[in-house]
């Protein structure tokens, strides 16, 4: 095998994922090994989590996991008001490390909970942002609804002159153009930003990876399996008509993939760290790569400030 590595320039972790590793490495510096436990992945990469946990990092499911008076981390992808409150309640010393993008989305559901609207949520069912952000709604919980197509919104029956919506961060802008087209059509008078709430890290390394797929055989994505944002990388990829594979590190990477390409792609999700890019580089170096040449635009990410509650 012989080809070139096309490397995005637009790739890897985002602010809100730097900001939130930082603060859980902060709060084990400041607070001890052992004794900081987070809620939930503190954002969905499993080598981050698992370098976290080695360091002192406890992850867990539930608040009753967590001992009393511990220093509890909320994720990045943020926790419902009522988790919120419970932790408050039991004397948890929180750290909310949910991203600030996600953070006005909530603010957003909070006010179509104070005025009694419907609040109509674009994202997957199930996914750790979209509980939290449905959980900002304190009312009438009938009065929230989360779609995520076309026919989720034909299906939809709503007082479209009151009412709002809002996107997960981490959608396919793709998708959610259509999905929020058919929603406006159908409710022209809803209440919403002018496009989505895509953060613009995920709409800039979607962007880079379509043109990415355009001029690469095969194209990987440096990810985990459950990063919402990583997953979407890879179906863009594929709406180019260009194969895809999502991958944690090079041991996921499969050399059949790899024959007969003159040219092999290579980006990585926002919960990705640099050094898993580097390292599937080195495996294609080792297999077959003859020259690298990173592609697109440069990322231009910008930074988050720590939590300033919580961290002395």
């Amino acid at each position: 095998m012989s080809f070139t590595i096309n490397l995005a320039k637009a790739r890897g972790t985002c602010a809100g994922v730097n900001r939130a590793i930082a603060t859980v490495t902060k709060a084990l510096e400041l607070f001890g090994k052992d004794k900081v436990w987070v809620l939930h992945e503190v954002v969905h990469n499993k080598h981050v989590v698992e370098n976290l946990r080695k360091i002192g990092a406890h992850f867990i499911e539930t608040l009753d996991e967590a001992p009393e008076g511990c220093v509890l981390i909320f994720s990045a992808h943020g926790v419902s008001v009522e988790i919120h409150n419970e932790a408050q309640a039991r004397g948890f010393h929180i750290i909310d490390a949910t991203c600030p993008v996600v953070q006005v989305i909530h603010t957003k559901i909070n006010r179509a909970a104070d005025c009694g609207i419907d609040a109509v949520v674009i994202g997957h069912k199930g996914h750790q942002e979209v509980l939290g952000t449905v959980g900002q709604y304190t009312g009438d919980k009938s009065k929230v609804h989360v779609i995520i197509s076309e026919a989720d919104v034909e299906a939809l029956d709503i007082d479209g002159n009151n009412a709002c919506f809002a996107t997960q961060t981490t959608l396919s802008t793709d998708e959610t153009a259509k999905t929020l087209k058919a929603l406006r059509a159908k409710y022209p008078n809803i209440q919403g930003p002018r496009d989505a709430d895509t953060c613009k890290a995920t709409q800039v390394r979607q962007n880079a990876i379509r043109e990415l797929a355009k001029i690469s055989d095969v194209v990987l994505i440096a990810g985990s399996a459950n990063s919402s944002n990583s997953n979407r990388l890879r179906e863009v990829a594929e709406s180019q008509g260009t194969r895809a594979y999502l991958v944690d590190d090079s041991s996921g990477i499969d050399l059949s993939w790899l024959e007969g390409v003159s040219s092999v792609g290579l980006s990585a999700g926002a919960s990705a760290p640099e050094y898993i890019v580097e390292e599937i580089i080195e495996f294609l170096n080792k297999n077959g790569a003859t020259a690298l040449q990173e592609v697109g635009s440069d990322l231009n990410e910008r930074t988050f400030p720590l939590p300033r509650k919580g961290l002395p």
